[in-house]
């Protein structure tokens, strides 16, 4: 899977940041073999078959309305009178081939490939990703034309599909926005197909209409990217400035308009001195990315430890952690919202973590010229911390 990843996250280089991340669509065509093995129908089948999946997380659209679960499921009561909803294949293809699309929400949860692609675009956009998968069979449009409120990276994994893009008509929508945009224009300003290996990029905001207009069946990939706005920073500093007094202070709901002049102006001082602060962005991007919720993954069979075997093998599970150092030259890891110190001689063996993927104990230990048992006491607890997990080396 890491060629996969390697693939996708090299055309997104320091041009696509530079000039397209945010500002304007960009088609990325490919052979047809790109994905290779990340995800065919025999795995979507899979998923569908060995999970229970309720709305929204799987769900059928159609001319952007959600079919009502019952028809494509049928209800089934447990023995503890539970209640889930078993898939009806029959009525599933029968919906799919009058042209609903069916959607898979978080897929990344569900697919390991897929999960490793959102983590190495986490890693290099640094930003939370999550990923859909979309399969549709007939040129209905199962949403209409729509924007999202994040950016988008698509997939075709199978199939093709027509993407009509009219491009934005309000700056930087939010989900919790003050104003609804503006209708599209009749014409799109770009009407392509998207064919298996292809990718396409949208910024949010941007109205788009998608149909599996060619012919052929369609699978893909939406990879929707978390935004950071300047509603965050605020968000961000409001709680950060509780260290002051003043942030703590009642208001003078009773004092003079004299008092509550003297408040306000305070108030304001104090906001533009951190705006005045060129760290500030920095500031806040450091610790957000050292907050960010790390992916899931239970380290069974080690439940009381990580054992001193060379053979495991170690990875981290959040994609935005923090490596640096403190005066007295220890090693600083910062992620998922906790903060580890340890001894200086672990700096490289915790880089070697930062970049990604699996590593023995082994490994890290000749990295960092320690033992293999120290540096399992280290892992376990990452792995306490649920930033890191262990499993056997294949």
């Amino acid at each position: 899977m890491t060629t996969v990843v390697s693939s996708v996250v090299g055309h997104l280089g320091e041009e696509f940041l530079a000039q397209v991340y945010g500002r304007t669509y960009r088609h990325f065509p490919g052979s047809p073999d790109r994905f290779g093995g990340l995800l065919d129908w025999s795995d979507l089948n899979g998923l569908l078959t060995h999970h229970r999946l309720e709305p929204p997380r799987l769900r059928l659209s159609m001319n952007g309305e959600a079919l009502p679960q019952h028809a494509y499921t049928v209800p089934v009561t447990t023995r503890r009178s539970t209640v889930w909803h078993r898939l009806k294949p029959a009525d599933l293809h029968q919906h799919l081939a009058e042209g609903a699309t069916l959607v898979l929400d978080a897929i990344d949860e569900l697919h390991p490939g897929i999960g490793e692609v959102a983590q190495g675009l986490e890693c290099h956009l640094r930003t939370g990703v999550q990923v859909n998968a979309y399969a549709s069979w007939t040129p209905a449009e199962g949403f209409g034309i729509h924007w999202d409120d994040h950016d988008v990276l698509i997939l075709q994994l199978d199939g093709a599909k027509r993407w009509r893009i009219y491009g934005p008509t309000r700056q930087a929508p939010l989900h919790r926005d003050t104003e609804v945009p503006e209708p599209p224009p009749n014409e799109p300003l770009a009407d392509l197909v998207v064919s298996a290996g292809d990718m396409l990029y949208l910024p949010r905001g941007w109205w788009h209409a998608v149909a599996a207009s060619e012919g052929v069946h369609s699978l893909h990939l939406t990879c929707g990217m978390q935004t950071t706005t300047g509603a965050d920073l605020l968000q961000w500093l409001s709680e950060d400035m509780r260290r002051e007094v003043i942030v703590r202070s009642d208001l003078p709901r009773f004092g003079t308009d004299e008092e509550k002049a003297d408040f306000a102006r305070s108030l304001g001082d104090l906001v533009i001195k951190e705006f005045e602060d060129g760290t500030l962005i920095d500031r806040f991007l450091t610790v957000r990315d050292a907050t960010e919720s790390a992916r899931l993954a239970p380290s069974l069979p080690y439940v009381e430890g990580v054992p001193p075997d060379p053979a495991l093998s170690v990875r981290l599970v959040t994609a935005r952690a923090w490596l640096g150092g403190d005066p007295e030259g220890h090693a600083v890891l910062r992620a998922g919202g906790e903060e580890w110190t340890f001894s200086p001689q672990t700096a490289p063996l915790l880089a070697l973590l930062m970049k990604g993927g699996r590593h023995r104990l082994d490994t890290l230990a000749r990295a960092a010229g320690l033992r293999v048992g120290q540096v399992a006491l280290l892992v376990s607890e990452l792995v306490e911390g649920e930033v890191a997990a262990v499993e056997r080396a294949e």
